[in-house]
């Protein structure tokens, strides 16, 4: 969830089909499609974070492909369960710190907010945004693969919550899942979110003040 918190989000709507006729994935309910209006914010919103952070912009990033990695390597979907799974006890949504070594480059991110490719930009992106979460976790729930002569692909179920630094503290409380769609190296080309909210919905926790004492 790279725009985990706005959510400050990053990611585009899509219903996902899946095989082995496991339930198809959806942003809310099937009929809500997020208003363009709201993407286009959402962008701007990553942009403006971008610009006051200092960090270098995303056509840099996008561009770069020297950039070092750790010496991970996955020899099959267990494999990359397994990392994946160490990076959920790492809180990686929230915290910006994740396995860059086993997606692809080119990776494309999809939430019901923003769609862009590359994994630097997705990493990039999540760091942007920590300064911004207090009390900020990440629970997986739960985690299935598939595995097929077409296609290999996880599927992730997880809760987020965290508090925005904000004035009013609103919560940001999310059900959500991910999949990891996987090539023949097993290397992630594909990570698409869906929530139990829909985009404008998940903004709208911004804006809702909670009844609890404001913090000094």
């Amino acid at each position: 969830m790279a725009g985990v918190a706005c959510q400050i989000s990053i990611s585009s709507s899509s219903t996902l089909r899946r095989v082995n006729q496991w339930p198809r994935c959806f942003s809310g309910s099937p009929e809500k499609k997020t208003p363009a209006v709201l993407k286009w914010a959402v962008s701007g919103v990553t942009e403006f974070l971008r610009l006051i952070s200092g960090a270098p912009s995303s056509t840099s990033i996008a561009t770069n492909k020297d950039r070092s990695k750790n010496e991970v390597t996955a020899g099959d979907v267990d494999d990359v369960m397994g990392i994946l799974r160490s990076d959920y006890r790492n809180f990686y949504f929230v915290t910006g710190v994740l396995t860059s070594a086993i997606y692809s480059d080119d990776c494309i991110f999809e939430d019901p907010t923003i769609s862009f490719q590359g994994t630097e930009l997705y990493e990039r992106n999540l760091k942007l945004l920590v300064p911004f979460l207090e009390d900020a976790s990440i629970e997986l729930q739960n985690m299935e693969k598939s595995e097929s002569s077409q296609r290999n692909y996880i599927l992730a179920t997880w809760k987020l919550r965290t508090y925005l630094k904000l004035p009013w503290r609103p919560l940001i409380s999310i059900n959500g899942n991910t999949v990891y769609d996987l090539d023949k190296d097993f290397k992630i080309v594909r990570h698409v979110e869906s929530w139990n909210v829909s985009a404008l919905e998940a903004i709208g926790q911004i804006f809702t003040v909670k009844s609890f004492p404001f913090r000094d």
